[in-house]
């Protein structure tokens, strides 16, 4: 590997190692650190985190099972490469989801529910374009938040299972784009929640989660290396 991917990163107690590794090497993957087509070795882990083979070969499945990473005969684990299908079938599971989670919430809006809504916006509000791992990390905050309002926490954790390649063309997409017309777009959510409005509140979340539908074009012209949507590159 020629891009260090453990400088920024400390293990803690409190959490199984294994887990620790594989989240740092999903964000690294995520964030585009290490790239498509890069080979990732358990040995270098290993040493660069400081820790025993066995939880980076546990890190190393979970990462397969997400798609992130592939093992190859004679070549070893290799990063792979966006997959446009991934993507697209994540992105209609969870507009298929959320659509039926904001209905649920207009059926049950109340103002403790709004007024939570509205503090996680208040708070991506405070987030500038160039701080872009904080504004994900409350944008996932805010869709998880949807779910449970609607007593369907448990619909976030299966759709979050899904949708690795599409956090991957999320962050790329965000990298030169401004953050504040994703929040203006949360808040069409909320507002339609609030005037109980059901059918503008399922259009405001389609829209919002087709975004990625609009941008994906523009990033595969920009890199065309680093997706595979043929089954010729993985």
């Amino acid at each position: 590997m020629d891009k260090s991917y453990t400088a920024d990163w400390t293990l803690t107690n409190g959490k199984a190692v294994s887990i620790q590794a594989y989240e740092i090497l999903r964000v690294q993957i995520i964030q585009g650190d290490l790239s498509p087509g890069m080979r990732i070795s358990e040995t270098e882990v290993s040493s660069n985190l400081r820790i025993s083979r066995q939880p980076v070969r546990e890190a190393f499945i979970k990462l397969q099972n997400e798609g992130l990473v592939e093992v190859r005969p004679q070549r070893g684990t290799l990063v792979t490469h966006i997959s446009i299908e991934a993507v697209s079938d994540a992105r209609f599971i969870r507009e298929a989801v959320e659509a039926d989670i904001v209905k649920l919430l207009v059926e049950k809006c109340n103002p403790e529910m709004i007024e939570t809504l509205r503090y996680l916006i208040r708070q991506q509000r405070k987030i500038e374009d160039h701080q872009l791992e904080a504004f994900i990390e409350l944008d996932d905050q805010f869709h998880r938040t949807l779910a449970v309002l609607a007593e369907k926490g448990n619909t976030w954790k299966i759709t979050a299972s899904t949708k690795a390649h599409f956090d991957r063309v999320r962050y790329l997409s965000s990298i030169e784009k401004a953050l504040q017309p994703l929040v203006d777009q949360h808040k069409a959510v909320v507002d339609a929640i609030e005037q109980r409005d059901s059918a503008r509140a399922e259009s405001a979340i389609r829209f919002h989660l087709r975004e990625v539908l609009r941008d994906l074009p523009v990033l595969v012209s920009q890199q065309p290396e680093i997706f595979t949507g043929d089954g010729e590159r993985s």
